[in-house]
């Protein structure tokens, strides 16, 4: 059941370096997944969780034969407020050649009515502050032995720390209660994978950096502008000393056509981390779509001095370094003026 991640479009004419390949390259800090035998009493006192939750307005939503996934996503997607006719998921996300539904198409689906899909981590104390926070999680266990396991898909709406017991919307049970073990030992199965369904600038319980930058570049990516724009100004006010998100808002501001505000942003990034080549690279092309060829061109070859001669992006900035060079041979500054107060340091 594990996939790839969906293809995305590349917009054509624009060298900038996508904040989703960037993201791929910081250190993981998310939970490894090894609840275990963890009690649910011992993970809700140290992170102050209340002892009982139960998200019971949860809609429900049967499944039929092979239809897990998308009776899992209506649910998930009239809990965010975007109600969406199953049998039109059903055709949207179900695999007629794997009998059933894949990750990707569920979370392109989120994705697809600008919510932000983002996926919370593999553990029993992430998934207790989701719901706690009021957040119904989608989850994917391993049910069954042997060679052909079932894999089912159900959303996770409440636990009971006293009985150590997990509820869920599942199947055809509108409120499913399952020990913890037992719960935890059948989403372990299937790596503990859980999706929540957030509308953009609205954070999770326990928001990881690059899990949450992933899911606004993912929005970025297809499209979903705005969406992305509020989920990197989420992320800047609640990381105010990472760069990335801020990175992710320039990059938006790119997307529009915005170069004079992407200017701005990739020179706010760059004086929090100066070495950082994807902030560097997309500064010049902003200043180059401004018409300021030769301060764009001076800009990449003095940055590019602080850069590491083996980051991995060395061979964009080469890139837009010709590109530039070859549009200042031809074409002067448009407003002279404005390129000089952008040249200075």
């Amino acid at each position: 059941m594990r996939q790839g991640s969906p293809t995305h479009h590349r917009r054509r004419g624009v060298r900038r370096v996508r904040l989703r390949a960037v993201v791929a390259g910081l250190t993981l800090t998310s939970l490894a997944g090894c609840a275990g035998n963890a009690q649910l009493a011992d993970l809700a006192i140290p992170l102050r969780l209340p002892a009982v939750v139960e998200l019971d307005s949860t809609p429900f939503y049967p499944q039929s034969e092979q239809q897990c996934g998308p009776a899992a996503l209506a649910t998930l997607l009239e809990a965010a407020g975007h109600a969406a006719p199953l049998d039109r998921l059903q055709r949207e996300i179900f695999v007629p050649g794997r009998q059933g539904s894949l990750q990707p198409e569920l979370v392109a689906a989120i994705r697809a009515r600008g919510l932000l899909p983002y996926e919370s981590g593999g553990d029993l104390g992430g998934l207790m502050a989701d719901l706690a926070a009021g957040h119904p999680v989608l989850v994917l266990q391993k049910q069954g032995f042997g060679p052909w396991p079932a894999w089912h898909y159900a959303v996770a709406i409440g636990y009971d720390s006293r009985r150590e017991t997990v509820v869920l919307r599942s199947g055809t049970t509108e409120r499913l209660e399952l020990r913890a073990a037992v719960f935890d030992a059948t989403w372990g199965g299937a790596e503990r994978w859980a999706l929540v369904a957030l509308e953009p600038g609205r954070m999770p319980a326990r928001p990881d950096l690059e899990r949450y930058l992933r899911a606004a570049a993912s929005l970025e990516a297809v499209g979903q502008l705005d969406g992305a724009r509020d989920a990197f100004a989420a992320a800047a006010d609640h990381w105010p000393d990472q760069p990335m998100p801020r990175l992710g808002l320039a990059n938006v501001d790119a997307a529009r056509g915005h170069w004079s505000e992407a200017e701005r942003g990739y020179r706010a990034v760059l004086e929090l981390e100066p070495r950082l080549a994807a902030a560097l690279n997309n500064r010049a092309e902003a200043l180059s779509r401004l018409g300021c060829h030769a301060v764009a061109r001076d800009v990449l070859e003095r940055g590019a001095a602080r850069i590491d001669p083996d980051d991995p992006l060395r061979p964009a900035l080469s890139r837009t370094l010709a590109d530039i060079q070859a549009r200042a041979a031809v074409a002067e500054a448009i407003e002279p003026d404005l390129c000089a107060r952008l040249g200075q340091p």
